[in-house]
């Protein structure tokens, strides 16, 4: 059973924020060749995450940034010397990797999903790891 493995960078602007990561994904699966498999997306970062979510309106990442606000606000009680337990908090919450089902050469999504990272603690250079496995 071959695999891949790949690692891309990604550089954050913002706070908080949500990048989509298809095109990069999309490129990786074409140069790999596989046609039926899966692909795992992973991040390395303990304030970054991976999701899937919708890619049509602008507006769901904007209400996820807000929701994820007020669900894990930064509070000063907290004693992390860092002083970003709230994305810390936020990357438990999502997760630290998708897996995806490869079928005919392309990832299989429904008709409205994206996979994005997750920055919960930039701006930063972030890693993305691809492990593709054929089968």
């Amino acid at each position: 059973m071959p695999t891949n493995t790949e690692l891309f960078q990604i550089k954050t602007n913002k706070k908080q924020e949500f990048v989509f990561l298809d095109s990069q994904l999309e490129e990786i699966l074409a140069n790999s060749g596989v046609q039926e498999g899966i692909m795992i997306v992973y991040c390395p970062h303990t304030t970054g995450a991976i999701t899937i979510n919708e890619n049509a309106d602008p507006d769901v990442r904007r209400d996820l940034s807000l929701g994820m606000n007020e669900t894990f606000p930064n509070k000063a009680a907290y004693v992390h010397m860092e002083g970003n337990s709230d994305g810390h908090m936020k990357s438990s919450v999502v997760g630290a990797s998708e897996t995806l089902i490869i079928s005919n050469g392309q990832l299989v999504l429904g008709t409205w999903q994206s996979i994005y990272f997750c920055e919960f603690d930039g701006p930063r250079t972030r890693k993305v790891y691809v492990k593709i496995i054929e089968g």
